[in-house]
């Protein structure tokens, strides 16, 4: 009962700091999901930015293309002129004025060309480099984006985390103020037991749940764990977890009953050896195999510590006993409510 009330103090305390951190922490969410729809948007305005650019690039290539056949037919025409071009032109004028106005055609008609051509050029040259540019922006607003999902995720795992711990930490109050009202109640039949016996009045037995010693029960055999609960073993070609674990023992050490209890079975069983099974209450068991001899009879009522048997040889490696724990019907991993050592 005090470790319990101990437990439901901590408890209260772990409850009080996680509620606490979870206003934080979904403050921290909400910052993150916020600059995380920012940063989608961003990538969103980057990519129709370039997409404009790209359409005006291919605009400008069309342009370009369509542009082909007058260039075409400038450069047949020079052709046509022979070796002298536009200076051939020039030569075949008749007097100063015809030449001086040939001039001028030719110098206005190269400039055009030239101012045409170069407005071109730098006109697909801003758009490459826009186009660079966005595509670098784009790709700096995707990892930006990458980084800030990351730490959204991060920040709803931790809430999680926090909602999954509280929720934990109720299911165990809830648990704990359920084992300290059963041992308040045999609590009181034990004064009445007392009183009983101290009137010379038969006492009834006192029965105080198994349940409430979790990661307090003492080890049946003090000695290593060799496989643990879970464990895949091979039965008849075919791998099942293990339901319960083995402890090496030295051979003919006695084995302990975890909690008192009615033994319910002592007897051999196929694939456990010499087993022993012992009735805890409310669908509570213990089963101890493979041993050496079993020192108690079904029907017999075991206090904690009275031997119920002894570790049994093996024929390959260290002698070991089997034992499985059962609360409510179910296998559990006996680690967890065996004292840790």
């Amino acid at each position: 009962m005090r470790s319990l009330t101990d437990e439901a103090s901590q408890l209260v305390g772990r409850s009080a700091s996680l509620l606490s951190e979870l206003p934080t922490l979904e403050t921290e969410l909400e910052r993150e999901t916020r600059r995380s729809q920012d940063a989608q948007a961003a990538v969103r305005d980057a990519t129709a930015d370039l997409e404009a650019t790209a359409n005006r690039l291919a605009a400008l290539e069309q342009r370009r293309v369509g542009e082909l056949p007058g260039l075409h037919a400038g450069l047949v025409e020079l052709y046509k002129q022979g070796r002298g071009g536009y200076a051939r032109m020039l030569l075949n004028t008749k007097d100063l004025k015809e030449m001086t106005r040939a001039i001028r055609t030719v110098a206005g008609l190269t400039r055009i060309n030239q101012d045409r051509a170069e407005a071109h050029r730098r006109t697909l040259d801003a758009l490459a480099a826009e186009r660079a540019t966005l595509e670098q922006r784009r790709a700096d607003l995707q990892a930006a984006e990458t980084e800030v999902a990351a730490a959204r995720r991060a920040a709803q795992r931790a809430v999680d985390s926090r909602a999954s711990l509280l929720a934990d930490v109720d299911r165990r109050r809830d648990r704990n103020a359920e084992l300290l009202g059963e041992l308040h109640l045999a609590q009181q039949q034990l004064a009445t037991a007392m009183a009983d016996i101290e009137a010379g009045r038969t006492a009834q037995p006192v029965s105080v749940p198994i349940t409430a010693f979790r990661e307090a029960l003492a080890w049946p055999v003090a000695g290593e764990v060799t496989t643990r609960f879970g464990e895949s073993q091979d039965d008849r070609d075919v791998a099942t977890p293990r339901a319960g674990i083995e402890i090496a023992g030295p051979e003919d050490a006695p084995v302990l009953p975890v909690y008192e209890g009615t033994v319910t079975f002592a007897d051999v069983f196929e694939g456990y050896g010499t087993l022993v099974i012992v009735d805890h209450g409310d669908n509570h068991y213990s089963l101890y195999g493979d041993l050496g001899s079993a020192l108690v009879r079904p029907a017999q009522r075991l206090a904690a510590g009275e031997p119920l048997g002894t570790v049994g040889p093996t024929p390959a490696g260290p002698s070991t006993v089997y034992f499985e724990l059962r609360i409510d019907g179910h296998a559990v991993d006996p680690l967890e409510w065996l004292q840790a050592r």
